[in-house]
């Protein structure tokens, strides 16, 4: 395959993958900060959202402070933000566009109806008014992408290069949104009484309060950034009781049945390289096989001793490392996106 050709289909998928996760940890802002807290707690996790996205630069040379309807206004619509719902949707398309031949006819109407809804649904002013309607509409659309991917087209290097841009993507931005949700997360574990972990990654406070059916004390958050995820119900049915900290950075970077967990990611991520490899890649192979069994020998109490910040900081170090190789292995020289 031409690696312009496969460039393009990796960005392809990259790009609507970011799109749809850029939804995920906005719409998580927002029904946090609906819940009982200071306006400088809900301004503080605003700005953590940027900065975890590498953007609170970009927003401070536009805006003069910090406002929740700002940040929704750069982080949806601005084009001159290039993580944007708006530019990463019309990167996409672009993308899409450029190989259109490659793509089957229903993947690529996909993409182009979805840039075609999204400026309908910028013209009018639904994203203010309900704001998380318009992530859910995004999170579909994505959603629709991969099922039409996934059932229209063959199985060849076109496809595998596709799901390689989705699952390090996907990589990428889950542990964004667990760092940006669990910052601090060892000083609330102190605040709640929870030292230590036991089984399941649970300390041992929070395997009493299980036993006493007690939930967290910050049960709506957590709940929050659960289903940010779409894990909520999968949480219910692995762990049945008490919503805890540990228990939910166990099922979103150790479990590899959970769809959109670090390990899940990675497992993908190791697949597809492997469908794809040729004669210069078999140290990227090594480096994503390393980061893949790291995670699927790791114990959540080891991570969250060394300092859960410390470590998705690490693993996003490596994310990024693998996206240089792979640009290198395969695909045109790399620009950043």
């Amino acid at each position: 395959m031409l690696s312009r050709t496969a460039d393009h289909l990796f960005w392809m998928a990259r790009y609507i993958e970011r799109a749809e996760n850029t939804a995920r940890m906005l719409d998580v802002n927002v029904s946090t900060s609906l819940l009982p807290q200071s306006e400088q707690a809900s301004l503080r996790a605003w700005r953590a959202m940027l900065g975890i996205s590498e953007l609170q630069a970009a927003y401070d040379a536009k805006y003069p402070a910090v406002i929740a309807r700002d940040v929704l206004d750069f982080m949806v619509r601005d084009p001159g933000n290039g993580s944007s719902i708006f530019s990463c949707l019309q990167a996409a398309r672009e993308n899409a566009r450029a190989v259109r031949g490659t793509l089957t006819t229903e993947v690529w109407e996909t993409h182009n109806d979805t840039w075609l809804q999204l400026h309908q649904k910028l013209a009018g002013g639904g994203i203010q008014d309900d704001p998380q309607a318009f992530f859910e509409w995004v999170k579909f659309r994505s959603h629709l992408s991969r099922g039409v991917t996934i059932g229209t087209m063959l199985k060849d290097e076109s496809f595998y290069f596709i799901r390689l841009g989705t699952f390090l993507e996907r990589a990428d931005n889950a542990a964004r949104i667990l760092d940006v949700k669990f910052h601090g997360i060892n000083s609330l574990l102190e605040r709640s009484g929870y030292a230590g972990s036991g089984a399941n990654g649970a300390s041992g406070a929070e395997e009493a309060a299980a036993h006493r059916g007690e939930e967290h004390p910050d049960f709506y958050y957590w709940t929050a950034v659960l289903r940010s995820v779409s894990a909520f119900e999968i949480y219910r049915r692995v762990y049945r009781d008490v919503i805890t900290p540990a228990r939910i950075a166990q099922l979103l970077i150790l479990r590899d049945d959970m769809p959109r967990s670090l390990l899940a990611s990675l497992n993908e991520v190791c697949h597809n390289l492997e469908q794809v490899r040729n004669d210069r890649s078999r140290e990227t192979e090594r480096r994503a096989g390393m980061l893949r069994a790291e995670l699927k020998y790791a114990r959540i109490e080891d991570i969250l001793q060394q300092g859960l910040h410390a470590y998705l900081t690490r693993f996003l170090d490596r994310v990024a490392d693998l996206g240089s190789r792979i640009s290198s292995d395969f695909l045109v020289p790399l620009v950043v996106h």
